[in-house]
């Protein structure tokens, strides 16, 4: 047992929905942690003498303590090609994606990416993730591997690709799905890892290998399906040449078996209601990812729509379009995309999205999200004096909410204080 002394804040709930109610805050809060999972966490003058004589308590008052942060999607092998300039969605693709991808073939290039990835994940509070790597096989191991080692939670899987993609990067219908079963057979399950069947988006599989990866979904209890969907009009137009018959780019997906509970899809910017709907009815998630869309120039995600029609909604940094690996800095790209979108974002809902939020996307509230008991332990604690700025604003603030706001909107990787794996610390800013 171990005990974390500081200011905790989780959420019970969407602010959005329930006000006041979602939010849980103890200014002077104790987390109490047991095997890696929280055994309770409230006022620290009410739990302190329910410690035994011997519990071990790091002491974090100053510090804000909330649930690690979860990125709904986020790509391993663009690390490389982050502030990458020039082009629309398509265009970025043929520029700078392919090209990077090409070297995830060599298992050594592909370790070392995985290491530095989920090293950067964790200097900036992200203990889960849904991540996309590469066709190659090399590139799925190196990041399970990689994650397994540091007891994180991530979700991914090997990108299926059999058209509209370089020769390099192509493979065929029947290879992909194999190595598709093999590698969950291999870490479905293993550790806090789970699989995501992950066809890259419409345009790149054939209509056979998007009828396969439907069945993989279908097929293996408790597996992901993360797609693209919907992110840039160039590319919502290809699809409509390519699959002429649906009646939407989001019905592609309905067709081949794709949308249910635990199949997520990133930007969903150009969607009509009824697409909203039927990924309501379906369970299907969605990823907000403001930093990519905005820098490609994709468009502006509609969130008042989305939970007008009931989705569930994440929050993913989509690194490389996307321009920053930090939850914070996302989230106050967010709040600048709906403030164009003509809606406005409020600091406690944000922090719900970049957690319990996130959680409740990927099916995984009841492990991961909050500090209810028997959660699993991890939490990011964040230093509201990390810059000179930060700290001089934050003293003038008077309520949780304003110091949240202040946080997000002048917060980055510096203010992550140090990030926590099941109780364990993974990460020490020096």
């Amino acid at each position: 047992m171990r005990a974390i002394r500081g200011e905790l804040l989780h959420f019970l709930g969407d602010p959005a929905e329930r006000g006041a109610d979602a939010v849980e805050h103890f200014p002077d809060g104790l987390l109490i942690v047991r095997e890696g999972l929280v055994a309770e966490a409230g006022p620290a003058a009410a739990l302190l003498a329910k410690l035994p004589a011997d519990a071990r308590i790091d002491d974090r008052r100053g510090r804000l303590i909330l649930p690690g942060f979860v990125d709904t999607h986020i790509h391993c092998a663009q690390t490389d090609i982050i502030a990458s300039p020039g082009g629309q969605l398509l265009e970025w693709l043929d520029r700078y994606t392919w090209p990077v991808e090409r070297r995830f073939a060599d298992p050594a290039h592909a370790t070392e990416v995985a290491e530095f990835f989920c090293d950067e994940l964790l200097r900036n509070g992200t203990t889960t993730a849904a991540v996309y790597p590469t066709v190659h096989r090399a590139s799925v191991e190196a990041l399970f591997e990689a994650a397994l080692r540091r007891r994180m939670r991530v979700i991914s899987g090997k990108v299926l690709m059999d058209r509209n993609c370089p020769a390099f990067l192509c493979e065929s219908c029947e290879g992909g799905h194999a190595e598709s079963v093999a590698l969950i057979e291999r870490w479905h399950g293993r550790g806090r890892l789970l699989y995501a069947v992950t066809p890259r988006f419409a345009a790149t599989s054939t209509p056979q290998q998007m009828r396969l990866a439907g069945q993989l979904f279908a097929d293996h209890a408790g597996i992901y399906l993360q797609s693209h969907l919907a992110e840039n009009r160039a590319e919502v137009a290809w699809i409509r040449e390519l699959y002429p018959d649906a009646r939407s780019y989001l019905d592609v997906y309905e067709r081949y078996g794709q949308l249910g509970p635990r199949s997520v899809f990133a930007h969903c910017v150009w969607l009509d209601d009824a697409d909203r709907r039927r990924m309501a009815a379906t369970g299907a998630a969605m990823s907000f990812c403001p930093t990519s869309n905005l820098f490609l120039g994709s468009g502006l995600f509609d969130l008042a729509q989305a939970d007008a029609a009931g989705v569930r909604v994440g929050i993913g940094t989509d690194v490389g379009a996307g321009t920053s690996f930090s939850m914070l800095r996302t989230l106050a790209e967010a709040y600048k995309v709906l403030q164009l979108n003509g809606q406005s974002l409020a600091a406690e809902r944000a922090f719900y999205l970049a957690t319990l939020g996130g959680a409740r996307s990927l099916y995984l509230d009841d492990r991961i999200g909050s500090f209810a008991p028997g959660r699993e332990a991890d939490f990011v604690v964040l230093d509201p004096t990390a810059t000179p700025l930060l700290a001089r604003r934050s003293a003038a603030c008077g309520t949780l909410a304003e110091r949240l706001f202040v946080l997000m909107m002048l917060g980055d990787d510096r203010a992550v204080a140090e990030t926590w794996v099941m109780g364990e610390p993974a990460w020490r800013r020096p």
